[in-house]
């Protein structure tokens, strides 16, 4: 059973709720005396009764399950005893590849969750439905700024002034951050300074101990915060003081209310899905068919000819993106000759520059340039990109969040290819190497300035100018017309 009670840590559900009125309690058992007074209810009464005690008590049970059985990783996690422990964890091996993707973490970092949702049969919510709440006040946020632009140094300042000084927060920076000459070298911010906590990339691990992050910049900010967290990810404000800012909702003006507002709770927030990256190195071997030079042809739909499974495979590098996962040929002049699988069965071969494998995030940035359509970061899908392909009939294409696509070279390839994770961490990829990508579990929380359709449409409009067209304008009306003459 997915969890949908998010927040509520309490072993049995409804029972509390109902000894917290011992008002309510006292009554109902008035009531239930006096039912017992009133003479015997006629057959068709009782088993009427009999089924609405039955629904009434599957949903405790429902609630019970769904308070109960968390996602791994997710704090405050109860164990639950018996049957109802065996059911979850075969429930969990029935979603691994599931239609519509794995249930996505409501638990974002130590103390914030979304607001519970009893009523939802699958992971695609009512947007309205998707509310913040916090399990406990939020102590210590992470403030990201964009580096090399010195116009934020004045921002940087005033927000971090207000989280210790007003908010008595614990403020945490990059330590290049805040080494930066320009905030040293400003005696009236020195003690606010020698306050921050500092950590740097790659050596300190905050991803327990961060509450919220604000991003004082643009997209690469949001980026660069997803990056830091791969696992359960605390709730993102991000601040439009960049050069696009489509993932940047919020303007800075503003930005003691709409902390205050995010402080507070109920705060309407978008759930930006990830992908889930495996480079695994020496996982094919080339056979004796490859230097024959056979054709490649795949009749099952499984491994090509020339390769065969190696028990040698190791798995190199694990991540979570948010945008995408871009293969090209680099460097090469040839073209790049890629095969894409699906659940383990061959889909095509790329032949052209390189193809992408974005989020519904990231289908506004790199993929939007190559031609894909644009999809709304609550749709869970996986989009699959040609990258300049050298056919006239491949188009992009969409496949639900839950398969898990593979990418290898293709064994009559030329040359090698390269791949990048949201721009990051580039490397060379060989012929014995593959490539897994699925939907990952733990999204990114994106709070909404208003609500996640509107800042959607919002960023079309603004920063991408989506169907901006000089206005038609409206015919005279005359009565003379050829139109209604004929």
């Amino acid at each position: 059973m997915d969890n949908f009670a998010g927040c509520s840590s309490q072993p049995d559900g409804g029972m509390s709720q109902r000894a917290a009125h011992p008002g309510k309690a006292s009554e109902s058992v008035r009531l239930s005396s006096k039912q017992r007074e009133r003479p015997a209810a006629s057959p068709r009464r009782r088993r009427e009764a009999k089924k609405s005690q039955r629904r009434g008590d599957g949903q405790e049970q429902l609630l019970w399950e769904t308070e109960q059985w968390r996602l791994p990783g997710q704090r405050e996690h109860l164990e639950p005893s018996g049957s109802v422990s065996d059911a979850a964890e075969s429930s969990a091996k029935r979603r691994a590849h599931f239609l519509h993707g794995p249930y996505p973490a409501t638990h974002f970092g130590p103390k914030a969750c979304i607001l519970p949702n009893p009523t939802s049969v699958m992971h695609i919510q009512d947007p309205a439905s998707q509310r913040l709440t916090w399990n406990k006040p939020p102590v210590n946020v992470l403030v990201i700024r964009k580096i090399r632009d010195e116009s934020l140094g004045e921002p940087f300042k005033e927000l971090c002034r207000f989280l210790v000084e007003e908010k008595q927060m614990m403020v945490y920076v990059e330590r290049r951050v805040a080494d930066d000459e320009t905030l040293s070298k400003d005696e009236n911010f020195g003690s606010i300074r020698n306050q921050l906590c500092t950590f740097r990339e790659g050596y300190d691990d905050i991803s327990d101990c961060i509450d919220l992050i604000i991003c004082l910049g643009g997209d690469g900010t949001l980026l660069y915060a997803s990056s830091l967290f791969q696992a359960s990810v605390p709730p993102v404000m991000a601040f439009h003081l960049g050069s696009l800012g489509f993932l940047t909702p919020f303007k800075f003006e503003s930005y003691k209310t709409e902390v205050d507002k995010v402080f507070e709770g109920n705060a309407a927030i978008t759930l930006r899905s990830r992908l889930k990256v495996k480079v695994v190195k020496g996982m094919f071997e080339r056979t004796s068919s490859q230097q024959a030079q056979q054709p490649h042809q795949d009749h099952n739909g499984l491994l090509p000819h020339q390769y065969t499974n190696s028990e040698a495979g190791k798995v190199t590098l694990q991540l979570q993106v948010l945008n995408e996962v871009v293969v090209d040929r680099g460097p090469s002049s040839y073209l790049s000759n890629v095969d894409l699988y699906l659940d383990g069965r061959l889909i095509t071969s790329v032949q052209g520059d390189g193809v992408i494998v974005s989020t519904p995030t990231g289908s506004t940035a790199y993929a939007a340039a190559a031609g894909a359509s644009m999809i709304h970061p609550n749709v869970p899908a996986i989009m699959v990109t040609p990258i300049c392909p050298h056919s006239l009939s491949f188009r992009p294409i969409v496949v639900p969040a839950g398969v898990e696509l593979m990418i290898t070279l293709s064994p009559d390839a030329r040359n090698t290819a390269w791949v990048s994770f949201d721009g990051r961490k580039r490397q060379e990829i060989q012929h014995s190497d593959c490539i897994k990508i699925t939907t990952s579990c733990y999204p990114v929380p994106s709070i909404c300035c208003h609500d996640l359709v509107y800042d959607w449409f919002e960023s079309l409009a603004q920063c991408l100018h989506w169907n901006v067209r000089k206005r038609q304008t409206r015919l005279a009306e005359t009565s003379d017309s050829s139109d209604t003459e004929n």
